[in-house]
């Protein structure tokens, strides 16, 4: 579950939002990960999309392993 905070965050060379398409195939690779490198690879990827631009809404990610 995800708030649209991370996909609506504009970012990246084209000043673009990063798009729920991006997140999904984002959350899909990282699924088998540990829970602290999912967590890692989350905020690095969302900072570096961000950049130097503020960000621009709350960003919530909750994952749930079964």
């Amino acid at each position: 579950m995800t708030t649209d905070g991370f996909s609506q965050q504009f970012g990246g060379e084209s000043l673009s939002k990063y798009m729920s398409k991006n997140l999904k195939q984002l959350l899909l690779s990282i699924s088998q990960k540990p829970v602290k490198e999912q967590k890692s690879v989350l905020e690095q990827t969302f900072c570096t999309w961000k950049g130097e631009l503020e960000q621009t809404d709350d960003v919530l990610v909750v994952g749930i392993r079964l």
